[in-house]
């Protein structure tokens, strides 16, 4: 069959499109329809029209392509492009990490956004010595404290088998006297329902995308701090694309980074109703709970700044200053 020269310009012009058009996968640790990744997609899709389709972001949800804990390093190797990342679950490696966790500093969205404002510099700047790029983040709504009976005195929590997602929530069960057991997202309702754990802290969101009543009893909306979902991309990847698609990457990250505080802002309330809805027993904790856990917060915000050092002290005066 003989093309005309029109119809052979046409096929060759779709062929270079489709030669200089690049892909990046995106391992996410959490399910496809909590709101993180809704997120990711609906900035993945915003790139994908802004470049023209020149640049491709592949979402993979529910640690499909690489698990939590895997994320980040997948993409400081360059193994996936861009990642999603409960970035305080690396607090071993560096303290900074886990700047918005630190009990009771920044209790609302407000205050959560100011604390990421002030950590901005100090983490993109521990970050680029790894060869990663922050794009955006979105926090979770507060935690709360999850059992599986009812518990309104410390002596109540000691001993209870306590899901951990960070080194920051094991220090917590460790003094509330709680056993810690480190349960990647993923893992979490095999480990409800298999006993492994019968105690965490969390959000109302994790709670209602791990229909987590069917399982325990009791919700306790301590909002002891607001964890953020960290977005990040491999510096090379970054740098390789054109100045227009990398505009379109940075100005898309800043608008997900807005249009998600504003859905777990939305969510947030709706979450700990449908707890409720569903039949567990949701409360404000005791006041003698409330004592304890405030002598934990001042304990690890004290371990915390030791730890962190300078750059830890960077962050909580600038956080204070504002």
């Amino acid at each position: 069959m003989k093309l005309t020269a029109a119809a052979f310009l046409t096929l060759t012009t779709a062929l270079a499109g489709a030669a200089s058009a690049e892909t990046w996968d995106m391992p996410m640790a959490y399910p496809a329809n909590n709101y993180h990744t809704e997120n990711a997609q609906a900035f993945a899709d915003a790139v994908k029209e802004c470049t023209g389709g020149d640049l491709e972001i592949v979402i993979h949800a529910g640690g499909s392509l690489f698990k939590g804990d895997e994320i980040k390093r997948a993409v400081q190797l360059g193994e996936a492009q861009i990642g999603e990342r409960l970035l305080s679950a690396h607090a071993n490696e560096n303290a900074v990490f886990a700047y918005d966790s630190i009990p009771f500093l920044a209790t609302s969205f407000e205050a959560s956004e100011t604390l990421r404002a002030a950590a901005e510099p100090v983490l993109a700047k521990v970050l680029a010595e790894q060869n990663i790029v922050p794009l955006y983040s979105v926090p979770w709504p507060p935690q709360g404290l999850y059992f599986s009976k009812p518990v309104e005195t410390p002596e109540a929590m000691e001993g209870t088998k306590f899901r951990a997602y960070n080194s920051i929530t094991a220090r917590v069960a460790e003094l509330a006297g709680m056993v810690p057991t480190q349960v990647e997202a993923a893992d979490l309702k095999q480990a409800l329902a298999t006993g492994v754990v019968s105690a965490m802290i969390s959000s109302g969101a994790t709670g209602v995308d791990e229909s987590v009543w069917e399982d325990m009893t009791n919700f306790y909306d301590v909002k002891a701090w607001l964890p953020r979902n960290t977005v990040f991309v491999n510096k090379d990847a970054l740098d390789g694309l054109s100045d227009a698609a990398r505009t379109c990457v940075l100005d898309e990250a800043a608008a997900a980074q807005t249009r998600g505080a504003e859905k777990a802002a939305e969510l947030a309330g709706g979450f700990v109703k449908t707890l409720a809805d569903n039949g567990m027993d949701v409360n404000p904790p005791s006041e003698a709970i409330t004592a304890k856990l405030q002598e934990i917060g001042a304990e690890m915000t004290t371990e915390w700044m030791e730890t962190a050092g300078a750059d830890g002290k960077a962050i909580v005066d600038a956080y204070k200053a504002q």
